[in-house]
């Protein structure tokens, strides 16, 4: 059985590591950190320190690199320390790159696997800059590589507390663009169906195939929570109210299809839609 290898093991990351364990897999994680949960061989170190990443236990492993590029730039400088200090002869057997739809840029159609990334913001490139830096390293060491590109990522303990108690505004509803969204349990399952299944060089859209508004997410959120609902705003105030982070999210909107996902990759969700995820 492969060992799987977890690279930045936050909260979606612990969910991967432990069905990997249920499973009955062997499980080494990487942090900057300690262990994220028991049951794992971890491994500490820093993507922004070259010096820190020798001897991983990438030989042979099944790895999925979830660990985030930096806040600046155009490019992913961590995963090319990541990707530099991996000796020959110590490759892994199989990557799953987890990105993001934000590499596909804003616009009313719909997108498919086929539609031409056109990042707009420079969070979207670095993306793009290591899905291709992933995908070059991997076809130079014979490394089988599948590109995850997620939408928005929720659960119960990923809900937005701190806008919601902090007054923090929302988009008008009427201005609102879709957005996308997969619950973080299913976005679990479906990193370990990319390494069993994901052929190399496939990428997979990653969502729920049920879209809303971000504002219609707050306002779900706020329920769930118990909280008042956010006041809206239009776009025009929201420049001068919102930070630049969040003007990204409420402008970069899009449809994204998943049904590749589904097919291929045998996904059935246990959370279809925002109201099944936010139940109970």
């Amino acid at each position: 059985m492969q060992p799987v290898f977890i690279v930045g093991c936050g909260a979606v990351g612990r969910r991967v590591a432990a069905l990997a364990l249920a499973q009955g897999k062997n499980v080494c994680t990487f942090t900057r950190g300690e262990a994220p949960l028991s049951g794992v061989s971890h491994y500490s170190g820093n993507l922004d320190e070259p010096e820190t990443l020798r001897g991983l236990p990438t030989r042979g492993a099944w790895m999925i690199y979830l660990a985030p590029p930096p806040g600046g730039g155009h490019e992913d400088t961590r995963m090319r320390n990541f990707l530099s200090v991996i000796a020959s002869g110590d490759e892994p057997a199989k990557v799953v790159y987890i990105s993001t739809s934000g590499v596909y840029g804003a616009g009313s159609e719909v997108v498919t696997e086929e539609t031409e990334p056109d990042p707009q913001t420079a969070r979207g490139k670095r993306r793009l800059h290591a899905e291709r830096l992933m995908q070059a390293w991997g076809r130079e060491h014979g490394v089988p590589v599948v590109v995850l590109r997620v939408t928005a990522i929720y659960a119960a303990d990923r809900l937005p507390v701190t806008q919601l108690t902090t007054g923090q505004p929302v988009l008008l509803e009427e201005e609102a663009l879709p957005s996308n969204r997969i619950h973080a349990d299913d976005l679990s399952r479906i990193c370990l169906a990319a390494l069993e299944r994901g052929e190399d060089g496939a990428v997979f859209n990653v969502s729920d195939g049920a879209p809303s508004t971000m504002t219609a997410y707050f306002n779900a959120a706020a329920e769930k929570l118990g909280l008042p609902r956010p006041r809206q705003v239009t776009m025009a105030e929201a420049r001068q109210l919102m930070t630049p982070l969040m003007i990204s999210y409420f402008s970069e909107g899009r449809i994204v299809d998943s049904s590749k996902m589904r097919k291929e990759l045998g996904i059935t969700l246990l959370y279809p839609n925002l109201e099944a995820g936010l139940k109970g």
